[in-house]
């Protein structure tokens, strides 16, 4: 029964993904800014290419690293104590990295890089955030709304990272300084957003005190103890391994083609596109016809993604511009579907932990995979890549439907 000061379950529901949302849009803006130029500002600061190819590196360092802390403050303070110390934890990377800007010093602008990986990790808390609230057959389209609003940021922060330079510049900052005044501003409005504005807080409900206290072990014994668990964090972590492998090296495979930073950028703005503005799509359908079958649905596009990328040349810039497009498509489909299902999979006391775990081995998977794309595209080729990112997407696949089959069963002989 709702206390006498408590909102409406629908109205509290409606205000805090309002809140996530807006925030969300902030922490895209922060996020999105510094990655368009932290491998360009690292390199200029150091006089290596090498360490610019560590800027997003460190960044996606710190986002898996700040995911268990964050999965922890959620289960120990609620999800404002969380999201605040991730969006926290950004402002004062990108405040860092000004500074590095300032004296010229490219280990601290790693620093402030891996600090502002909390926006990253803070983004990713939000989806889950949105569906603590959420009623039967709504926790996909809830998740999906919160991913949606990255497209926002996504867009909003590459194209005004050189009208913050300029402006940084002229009000007497050093080169790159500006952009990361920005980041700071937007992670800071997010933190200050998500402290003032999101109440109730999603996890601190009437019936709380009186959830089951989590297990031991944290996260791991939680998959241990769930298998749908461990499904939905596979796929995850595999959809989200494969996008990163596929699109980190997509701009080098069209280098080699002679195409321009133009062509480039168009094409990444585009598989973008496809990571984030569709993602109701699979929230909708998830929660009609189940994770599982949204999860099989986007293995197949990132199998048909990475297919048609290990046959298209550097000049085929159409067929590539497709490939992305697709893998962005197919990454939103696993990560809504994935998580949804990890949420629905676990009991309300032990979601925290489970899904921070997830999301650090998310992380942490893409930052292996960056590395793995680099070095099979110099070893082998763009192609081999391509290749072998299909066989790995078939195979979990595979694994997917052998679930489903085994609940499937488990289910008739229950009847």
């Amino acid at each position: 029964m709702a206390l006498p000061d408590e909102p409406p379950a629908g109205a509290a529901r409606r205000r805090v993904l309002a809140v996530l949302t807006g925030t969300q849009v902030l922490g895209g803006v922060g996020v999105a800014t510094g990655v368009a130029i932290s491998s360009l500002a690292a390199a200029a600061l150091s006089g290596s290419d090498a360490v610019g190819g560590l800027a997003q590196t460190s960044a996606v360092t710190g986002a898996a690293a700040l995911a268990v802390p964050l999965a922890r403050a959620s289960a120990r303070r609620g999800r404002r104590a969380a999201l605040v110390l991730g969006y926290g934890s950004a402002a004062a990377g990108a405040l860092v990295a000004l500074a590095a800007a300032g004296l010229a010093s490219a280990p601290l602008l790693l620093l402030g890089l891996f600090l502002t990986g909390g926006g990253t990790a803070g983004g990713l808390a939000a989806r889950y955030a949105a569906t603590d609230l959420s009623p039967p057959g709504r926790t996909a389209r809830d998740l999906s709304v919160v991913v949606w609003a990255t497209t926002v940021g996504s867009v909003a922060g590459p194209n005004l990272a050189r009208p913050a330079d300029d402006l940084g510049r002229r009000a007497g900052l050093a080169a790159w300084a500006g952009p990361y005044a920005l980041s700071a501003a937007a992670f800071a409005l997010a933190a200050l957003g998500v402290f003032a504005l999101l109440r109730p807080d999603p996890l601190a409900r009437p019936d709380a005190a009186r959830a089951k206290p989590p297990r031991s072990g944290g996260g791991w014994a939680v998959l241990r103890a769930r298998p749908r668990a461990r499904v939905a964090v596979g796929a995850v972590v595999v959809s989200h391994a494969v996008m990163v492998a596929v699109m980190t090296m997509t701009p080098v495979h069209l280098r080699h083609g002679h195409a321009t930073l133009t062509v480039v950028g168009v094409v990444i703005s585009l598989h973008i596109a496809g990571m984030y503005a569709l993602s109701p799509l699979p929230g909708r359908l998830a929660d009609r016809f189940g994770a599982v079958p949204v999860l099989l649905a986007g293995s197949g596009l990132l199998a048909a993604a990475t297919a048609l990328a290990a046959v298209s040349g550097p000049h085929r810039v159409g067929r590539l511009t497709v490939a992305l497009v697709l893998l962005g498509v197919g990454w939103s489909f696993g990560l809504v579907a994935g998580s949804a299902l990890l949420t629905e999979a676990v009991p309300r006391a032990e979601r925290p932990a489970a899904q921070g775990l997830s999301d650090l081995l998310m992380s942490g998977g893409a930052a292996v995979a960056g590395v793995l794309a680099g070095l099979v595209v110099t070893a082998l080729s763009y192609g081999a890549l391509a290749a072998g990112a299909c066989a790995l997407v078939l195979a979990t696949a595979r694994a997917l439907a052998a679930a489903k089959r085994r609940r499937a069963a488990g289910a008739a002989n229950v009847e």
